[in-house]
This record gives C-alpha cells, structure tokens and sequence, in this order.
C-alpha cells in the first residue's frame, strides 16, 4: 500500500527552504532543537535523552509522517503532516477516508522570526491541497503557544475551538 506523502516527489523547494521526508539519519539534527526546554515545553513528546528521542522518531509510523525543513543543507525544523479519515455518517464513510490531515510544526529557535515558520507551513498546506488533494487541515496548540496560533493565523487557518481545560500540559497547568 502506498503511503500517502509517497505521492509527493521530494525535495519539495519554497524560495529559501526545501522540504523532504525524514529519514533516520535525521535524528541528531532534528534533536538539536528538539531537546531543547523552549522547545519541549510545547511538544506533545519531549523525551529527555537522544536514546529516547531515536526510539520514538524512528519508528515507521512516525517517520511516514514527517518532514525535515532544510535551510542551505540543514535541518532547521520539521513538519508533521498525518493524513486522515474525516468525520462522518456511515453512509458516506468511504468518501471521508484519508481526506483530511492534522498539521504540525516544530523550530529550531535560532530561526526564529525569519519567516521560515510560515513559509514551510503554507508550502505544506499548498501540497496538502493540491499534492495529495485533501479537503480539509487542522492543527492545534496550547492555548499559551502564541507563537503557533499566530503563525495558524498567518497562513490563513481559522480558529475553529478555544478550549479551557481540554488538554493538561506536562506542567500540571
């Protein structure tokens, strides 16, 4: 079965970045700014060693569903884009299968406020759409993750939900 990124001939370019799956080999340039707290503080996984982040990022299901954001040959950030189902009635089920993906993004902070973020997105939002012919994004954050509404906001995402209390950071909070 094909996955569905493979439809997507890789490297894809943007004015400054390119854009490609992730292999193993990009496990220690993905940590480099994964490991870091400003960084963890946010994400959904935030393993405390390499041997840990390794364990997680190499696994097949995850692997099939990201992307490295290179900037001159390096890794700078990466993507989550992970097809799925949409919601509907049973009648309709088949037409609602792997129509829609959820988003995400992570970056290295050293290229912050650069544009970068926002480029990377809204390349991955054209492929979603026009690549692999979806219907429908989504991505979500914490509520106190300004700097991902915002760059939601930018690229033209809509706020569809402001939940309280939905979702309990490693914080406690």
């Amino acid at each position: 079965m094909t996955a569905p990124l493979d439809v997507v001939a890789w490297p894809v370019r943007t004015a400054r970045l390119s854009l490609r799956a992730a292999t193993p080999s990009d496990v220690a340039p993905t940590w480099r700014f994964r490991g870091l707290e400003s960084v963890g503080r946010w994400i959904t996984r935030a393993p405390a060693t390499l041997e840990e982040f390794r364990a997680s990022f190499e696994q097949p299901d995850r692997l099939a569903k990201t992307l490295v954001v290179e900037l001159d040959g390096e890794v700078i950030g990466d993507l989550m884009l992970a097809v799925q189902d949409a919601w509907s009635q049973a009648e309709v089920a088949d037409q609602a299968r792997g129509v829609q993906a959820e988003l995400g993004w992570t970056l290295h902070p050293d290229h912050a406020g650069r544009g970068y973020a926002t480029e990377a997105v809204r390349e991955l939002i054209r492929i979603c759409f026009e690549d692999l012919g979806l219907r429908r994004v989504t991505a979500g954050c914490f509520a106190d993750n300004e700097p991902s509404w915002r760059l939601m906001e930018r690229v033209g995402m809509r706020r569809e939900a402001h939940t309280v209390r939905d979702s309990l950071h490693r914080s406690g909070a």
